[in-house]
């Protein structure tokens, strides 16, 4: 093999996983439109029901959410699977990644991706429910903005061990 195809090959293998997770994001945002009747109309169902409430437990701080959280189950079930393929897929690009020698700033990535998508699917199952309230509606997204805080750590912390080998 030339130099010049070793230079070239970890770009075209990063273009290739990128094709591949955007080809099965696609698929997989379909096959939810097929799979649950009128997605669509839940989706416009919920944003529908968005209003300016109180934040329960406060006096004066007011955000969008919706008025009656309980009632999009369906709508809740499909982002909890959703969170759920999406992170298997990415221990599989994971797995991918380090078979054709990746970057560690790919990999690191791709692992912070696994830790939110896979906590992502945990906060959503047990948070949007038929018993979701408007108080579990803002703890769901508090958790969320600190699990996106763990995965900027984690990503952190995988690209400081290539600092340090």
């Amino acid at each position: 093999m030339t130099e010049e195809h070793r230079v070239f090959r970890p770009k075209y293998l990063e273009g290739l996983f990128g094709a591949i997770s955007a080809g099965f994001f696609l698929i997989l945002v379909g096959a939810f439109f097929v799979v649950t009747p009128n997605l669509f109309d839940k989706i416009l169902g919920f944003f529908r029901d968005f209003d300016i409430v109180r934040i329960p437990n406060s006096s004066v701080i007011y955000w969008p959410a919706p008025a009656r959280p309980w009632t999009h189950t369906v709508l809740y079930s499909v982002v909890t699977q959703f969170c759920l393929v999406w992170g298997i897929f990415q221990i599989i690009i994971l797995a991918m990644r380090f078979f054709a020698g990746s970057p560690i700033g790919k990999k690191a990535e791709t692992a912070s991706n696994i830790v939110f998508w896979l906590g992502a699917f945990y906060l959503s199952n047990r948070f949007l429910t038929s018993t979701t309230t408007l108080e579990t509606w803002f703890v769901f997204w508090a958790t969320i903005i600190m699990l996106a805080g763990v995965t900027l750590i984690i990503r952190a912390a995988v690209l400081a061990t290539k600092s340090f080998a």
